[in-house]
């Protein structure tokens, strides 16, 4: 694996570093993207162009979602420390290795939740509150992966929960809008953490870890259509219901195509190629916010 900045960190700072993945930086922007969406779909929907002060709302949300995310690796890894000694992908993880104590994983988990706090105080009302539902999908996330062979559609509903967040900032509620992108990144996260899935296919079937690429792995090209097609349909619907015309939508093809094109990359026996199908999923939703961010203007 490519060298990082971790590794060039102060020894006993990288075991932290790793155990909240500052070396994996595409899940901060799969958090902090939905969030930044939902902010501009509100714009979209109240006729006014993006402000400056939704840049301020912007960084808010990219600490955020650098904190909750890290603390959201944390608390998977302080639950599935002994899965992860037994799956290849993940034994080296700081918890599974030994490299750092579980007391101070807790103790790291609650300074990064210390952080969250302080950005969710900084909310308006709803906006904390839709915030603080999310709690409830953390905690249950890393037990999915034993109960269902369904684990990523809870991280898709986990991990989009910030579209409802931004929007709710900007708008002071939540509407038929919102709830379409909320659905439409449900799908993508889908299609996407399904893809990331493939890499454990083989360790997950022996230490009877569930998952969606195990699932739908004889139709997996199929199911990944219908995942992101019904992403696509939905984030349409979702500027027409916030009130932009139908042709607003080109803006949306470089969106949607890098988002089936990903099918077409995707070799479910490949883990390299998965893995990296699955960090151009920052692309893809970069485009989706700058599709909106241009559709606020015009």
């Amino acid at each position: 694996m490519p060298k990082t900045w971790v590794d060039r960190a102060p020894a006993q700072f990288r075991p932290f570093l790793r155990l909240a993945r500052y070396d994996r930086p595409i899940g901060f922007w799969l958090l902090a993207i939905p969030c930044w969406t939902g902010v501009l779909l509100a714009r979209l929907a109240s006729g006014d162009p993006a402000r400056l002060t939704d840049l301020g709302w912007a960084a808010l949300f990219a600490v955020g979602a650098i904190a909750m995310r890290g603390a959201g690796c944390t608390y998977n890894d302080i639950i599935d420390r002994d899965l992860d000694r037994r799956v290849a992908r993940t034994a080296d993880r700081p918890l599974a290795a030994g490299t750092i104590s579980l007391r101070a994983a807790w103790l790291f988990l609650l300074a990064q939740c210390l952080v969250g706090f302080i950005v969710l105080m900084q909310l308006p009302g709803l906006a904390r509150w839709v915030a603080l539902g999310a709690l409830v999908l953390v905690a249950a996330y890393p037990f999915m992966k034993r109960i269902t062979w369904w684990p990523q559609a809870w991280l898709g509903l986990t991990f989009n929960w910030g579209v409802l967040v931004g929007y709710a900032t900007i708008a002071g509620h939540l509407d038929a809008a919102a709830i379409a992108l909320y659905v439409s990144g449900f799908f993508w996260t889908l299609g996407y953490d399904t893809i990331y899935a493939c890499q454990d296919m083989e360790d997950d079937a022996m230490v009877g870890v569930k998952s969606t690429a195990l699932a739908l792995q004889s139709h997996l090209t199929l199911w990944l259509w219908g995942f992101y097609g019904a992403a696509a349909v939905l984030v349409a619907l979702a500027a027409v219901l916030a009130g932009a015309p139908l042709w607003l939508s080109l803006l949306i093809l470089p969106y949607a195509f890098h988002l089936f094109d990903q099918i077409r990359k995707t070799d479910p026996h490949d883990g390299a190629a998965c893995l990296a199908v699955f960090k151009s999923n920052r692309t893809t939703g970069l485009l989706l916010a700058l599709a909106f961010l241009f559709s606020s203007f015009i």
